[in-house]
């Protein structure tokens, strides 16, 4: 058998990152397409990626032993809508000439961000078929809602992480046979990644735990107009009136009104000498966080996909993550100092502390990269560019 797939010409899959936290979720499944026997892994990296403000973290991707076939440099100097609007029309220039000399049988992207949207236009007009991970999940208080539907539209292969999200693919007319029930990244990652213990993660990011220790993702609500600053000022408003608590902030994506609240978590830091700020803690900090912390408090969508796993609670604010399935660890709030307040007191209590602790993820059970592997070895490439919407009967 591997003298018949070794004579065979190997097909090459295009996977396009753009942010750290995306890259966690791709990382093994990257792996697996590089040691396939009938598959060439190519990698572009691009977006925050390639950006000093947020860690150069390609650096990271290199330093894991994979090589980078392409670097496209969109610009993310600007958080504003019109900066946004450019750097993806830079992301569709510098994508279609990449794809044009890599030649991809097949390009791979994950999730509803707008460089791998300008990623999926420039495939669709090279005519080369798109695999989508992570389709048909709701973030109605966020941009990505739209740009993840159309990403879909756009794409040939979908595996998605539940039976809701299965759905909804269809739903948008896509072919049942193409939309695969595989499960979230996210757990995959947590049960394969090796944690730190409690000293070795002090003494790598030179912090110290407290008695109450609390991880913070906050990013903008990109629907919602010059809001960022507000609702940030009310979260710290909060945070600033606990108790020997520590508090871990992990820094916005690059999105419109990004800098805003970067730069209130760096002056919060410097007042603060339990706040600990970081650019990027790369996946397995950020896990090894996660296993050490209380709660997880933000609007992340980690806090929804990852976080349950750990059986540790989740404070969600606003209306960023609208929609998405939420296990019973998830506490909802408004984006005030009294809502946040509320929820930072319900989390320490015993009754939410035993919920917590029998929560259920809704994303899967930690497969879904031996489940995409096997389904992309006996599918053909060639005849998905031409699809039929599909009706619901």
């Amino acid at each position: 058998m591997s003298k018949k797939i070794s004579n065979l010409k190997k097909r090459k899959i295009c996977v396009i990152t753009g942010t750290r936290a995306e890259y966690g979720l791709l990382k093994r499944l990257m792996k697996a397409i590089s040691d396939s026997e009938e598959f060439e892994l190519q990698l572009i990296a691009t977006g925050m990626h390639l950006t000093k403000k947020f860690g150069l973290t390609y650096k990271e991707i290199e330093s894991d032993g994979f090589k980078i076939d392409k670097k496209i440099n969109i610009k993310l100097e600007s958080d504003t809508p019109i900066g946004i609007s450019k750097s993806t029309s830079l992301g569709l220039i510098g994508f279609s000439k990449s794809l044009q000399e890599l030649e991809p049988d097949l390009i791979l992207i994950l999730g509803d961000r707008f460089e791998v949207f300008s990623a999926a236009i420039a495939s669709m007009f090279l005519r080369i078929p798109i695999a989508h991970l992570h389709g048909g999940e709701l973030t109605e208080g966020a941009t990505d809602e739209a740009i993840r539907h159309s990403i879909s539209k756009l794409s040939h292969l979908h595996f998605v992480a539940s039976k809701e999200y299965k759905n909804r693919v269809i739903q948008l007319g896509e072919n049942p046979k193409n939309v695969f029930l595989v499960g979230g990244l996210g757990v995959d990652s947590i049960r394969k990644t090796k944690l730190l213990s409690r000293n070795e993660l002090e003494n790598s990011l030179n912090l110290k735990f407290k008695k109450k220790n609390i991880l913070i993702t906050f990013h903008p609500v990109t629907l919602e107009n010059s809001t960022s600053g507000t609702q940030m000022k009310e979260l710290l408003k909060a945070l600033s009136k606990l108790r020997d608590t520590a508090l871990i902030f992990t820094m916005p994506n690059a999105d419109v009104e990004g800098k805003i609240i970067f730069s209130m978590i760096e002056d919060f830091a410097k007042e603060y000498s339990d706040a600990y700020a970081f650019t990027s803690l790369g996946q397995q900090k950020y896990f090894s966080c996660i296993a050490q912390v209380d709660c997880v408090i933000g609007n992340s969508s980690s806090g929804l996909l990852e976080v349950p796993t750990f059986r540790k609670g989740t404070i969600n604010i606003g209306d960023r993550q609208r929609g998405r399935l939420k296990a019973t660890s998830i506490i909802d709030c408004e984006p005030n100092l009294k809502s946040i307040s509320k929820a930072l007191k319900e989390i320490y209590k015993p009754k939410f502390i035993a919920k917590v602790n029998s929560t259920i993820n809704p994303y899967g059970d930690g497969v879904a990269v031996e489940k995409i592997i096997k389904i992309l070895k006996r599918k053909s490439f060639d005849k998905l560019l031409k699809k039929k919407f599909y009706n619901l009967k």
